[in-house]
């Protein structure tokens, strides 16, 4: 029997700070530009009840953890479950076992602070983010541990939620944050744009963006759905979180070569080529960049390892007990 620690949302909400996150998530990223393993998502989908099981991994050897996310969502209950298997690295063995549903925000917001450390200018201080929920929540909170904002605009479609979360944020952080009428109001004269919707069309114009400007594109992972139009994709170095999705679920890339302004060598490098420097990032103060975030194993191992040492450090979470399949596939 192994034993493996099991931690609930309860455990490790609050354990770790936007920064850290990003620290971890940055070095996942890195290994992963040195060659480390990770897959796309595979996504099954049920028609009857109407629902999606969803599941991706990757292996960070440096780090010494493997595993990935497994989660549901519809169905009929019509709410999500996200489950986090933690294992060793080098022996195999399971580590932990995470309810993965609060760090969520927390380390895909990570993965678009990389990404905005990674590409945009290094005096970029104007943001804007389009959309109020818990995912623009932790994008924001994420790329203000990689730059010095002073200004943050945000427009979501109701009226209610982006006051609300303009003003929890403006509290929260250090610059001023916003809310304004449209995301053509939230654009202009952004250094960064973070869009973090569920989004089936394009939700800002790519004209708008001034010469310099940075995308972080999040909500993303379906090749039917788009947050970027085609002008934004053509304009912009384009960097995507895993090479092999971009075919697959990366929905504004494809868009655009359905269109014929892109082809596929428009693919300039993956994240972790930028943060390993197998690739160059940012090399002009003119040129529009953009991250396309769809999710991976690699912030989601990363995320969970930071959870589960700073757990063991706090003697947090209960232990249950796995057996190994020497002791116990017998077929008896």
């Amino acid at each position: 029997m192994t034993d493996t620690l099991f931690l609930t949302s309860d455990d490790v909400s609050g354990l770790a700070t936007p920064g850290e996150y990003v620290e971890a998530v940055r070095e996942g990223y890195r290994q992963r530009g040195e060659g480390a393993p990770a897959e796309p998502r595979t996504t099954l989908v049920n028609d009857e009840p109407t629902g999606m099981l969803t599941g991706y991994s990757a292996v960070l050897p440096e780090t010494g953890a493997m595993g990935g996310y497994m989660y549901t969502a519809g169905f009929g209950e019509r709410d999500a479950w996200f489950v986090t298997p933690l294992f060793d690295a080098e022996s195999g063995e399971p580590k932990a076992l995470l309810d993965g549903a609060s760090m969520n925000p927390f380390k895909t917001g990570a993965a678009g602070a990389v990404g905005v450390d990674a590409l945009a200018r290094e005096d970029a201080t104007k943001l804007a983010i389009v959309g109020s929920g818990a995912q623009a929540r932790g994008q924001l909170r994420a790329t203000a541990t990689v730059r010095d904002l002073d200004s943050v605009w945000v427009y979501s479609p109701t009226k209610e939620n982006r006051e609300s979360f303009a003003a929890e944020m403006n509290e929260r952080l250090d610059a001023s944050v916003a809310a304004v009428a449209s995301s053509a109001a939230a654009v202009e004269d952004a250094d960064v744009v973070v869009t973090a919707t569920n989004a089936s069309e394009p939700v800002f114009d790519g004209d708008l963006l001034d010469d310099g400007t940075h995308v972080t594109a999040m909500g993303q992972y379906h090749p039917e759905k788009r947050e970027l139009d085609a002008e934004t994709i053509a304009r912009a170095t384009y960097v995507p979180d895993l090479r092999d999705r971009v075919t697959q679920d990366a929905g504004s890339f494809l868009h655009a070569l359905e269109e014929g302004v892109v082809s596929e060598d428009h693919v300039h490098a993956e994240l972790g080529e930028v943060v390993a420097g197998k690739a160059p990032g940012r090399e002009s103060d003119d040129e529009v960049t953009v991250f396309d975030s769809g999710g991976t194993g690699i912030e989601t191992v990363a995320a969970a390892q930071l959870l589960y040492e700073k757990a063991r450090s706090e003697d947090l979470g209960s232990t249950i007990s796995l057996s190994p399949a020497s002791e116990v596939l017998t077929g008896e």
